[in-house]
């Protein structure tokens, strides 16, 4: 008796080596992704890496040089062939709302709607209750806050039931305290609704919050790929670290393998003889002890050996306390983040350790 396997169903939308070159510039540079339905992926990197020319792309609004794109295992566009923008059941949301001056908030969420007007009405009411507004749904624009706004142009985007949506930089336009509500907001509607949801951003705080997959883009290309979790804590390079969070570099030389710093050695395997490193660590994961009389605290496997470290600043970020060293080892400086508010004056010494399984070993870049 065979027993039938159940078929994988194709990712809701997939990028395969797309590329894109103005004039003499690579600007998207071969790359791939695929989305499930209900899935938040954030193409997330500097501005100028290529991120919004991808989604350009994918919404149809610019061709590709080379690479495929695919919506439910169905192409929709290569070099030859093209599915107009306008029938991909693709929603788009951009910074600018852009809702209509002169119609009310029904009508602009109803705007792309091709149904009667009962089945626009009731389509409108289930949306602008979903989202809070259903007191305002013969306003006109103007009346809403920015806020508002925004749930109104998500409304709107969502009317047709995209099975993808694109959102390029959406929420930043907000304020900071009512950006995180409305972030929350979008991305349990868009959950509820089993969109497949792309995200470009440049802020990797949004990225950790929204995501459930982050592409790393830089220079066009995606250096990394992975949940929020995998990203932060197992970068590629330093340049991917560094995106996320302050860093401390320490530098050294592989010698047998072993490079020695401040805080003793540390295994340096596979960088060649003589090869300049670069030891990361986050300023969280530095730990201070006060000296005592010229004493630190004794070596541990988990945090190494104490480095003594003299005080040049102190300042308080809300939250926590961010205090920059000179190391006494070699004049290099270290920042370290402690909970609270900790003001140590300039001069002070202290013993600095480090969380060894927090240290990221890369050969050092070339300048």
């Amino acid at each position: 008796m065979s027993v039938q396997v159940p078929t994988q169903s194709p990712p809701r939308l997939e990028v395969r080596n797309l590329y894109r070159q103005y004039g003499n510039r690579t600007v998207v540079d071969d790359v791939s992704l695929s989305i499930e339905p209900g899935q938040v992926t954030c193409l997330l990197g500097p501005s100028g890496c290529g991120k919004s020319t991808t989604l350009r792309m994918i919404a149809g609004v610019d061709m590709q040089d080379r690479g495929e794109i695919y919506v439910d295992g169905k192409l929709i566009c290569d070099t030859v062939y093209r599915v107009p923008p306008e029938r991909r059941k693709i929603g788009l949301m951009f910074q600018d709302f852009a809702l209509f001056p002169h119609m009310s908030v029904a009508d602009n969420v109803a705007f792309g709607l091709k149904d009667s007007a009962p089945k626009k009405r009731l389509r409108v009411e289930e949306l602008m209750e979903k989202v809070g507004l259903s007191w305002a749904i013969d306003q006109a624009p103007h009346h809403l806050s920015g806020g508002e706004q925004q749930r109104v142009a998500l409304a709107r985007a969502l009317a047709p039931r995209p099975r993808i949506m694109l959102m390029d930089e959406p929420f930043s336009g907000l304020d900071n305290r009512l950006r995180d509500d409305i972030r929350d907001e979008t991305l349990a509607l868009l959950k509820d609704e089993d969109t497949a949801v792309l995200l470009v951003t440049h802020e990797p705080e949004e990225a950790l919050r929204m995501a459930d997959e982050i592409a790393l883009m830089r220079d066009g290309r995606i250096v990394q790929q992975g949940s929020p979790y995998n990203i932060y804590n197992a970068p590629v390079d330093r340049e991917a670290m560094a995106f996320f969070s302050d860093i401390n570099i320490i530098r050294g030389t592989s010698n047998g393998a072993l490079t020695d710093t401040p805080f003793g050695q540390f295994l340096t395997p596979g960088c060649a003889e003589g090869a300049a490193v670069e030891i990361v660590i986050r300023p969280q994961h530095l730990h201070l002890d006060f000296d005592r009389a010229g004493q630190g605290p004794a070596p541990t496997a988990a945090h190494g050996q104490a480095a003594l470290g003299i005080v040049e600043r102190a300042r308080f970020m809300g939250t926590e306390s961010l205090v920059e060293f000179r190391m006494d080892y070699d004049n290099s400086k270290l920042k370290a983040t402690v909970p609270n508010v900790f003001m140590p004056k300039p001069g002070m010494r202290f013993w600095l350790t480090l969380r060894r399984d927090r240290c990221f070993v890369f050969p050092e870049k070339a300048k």
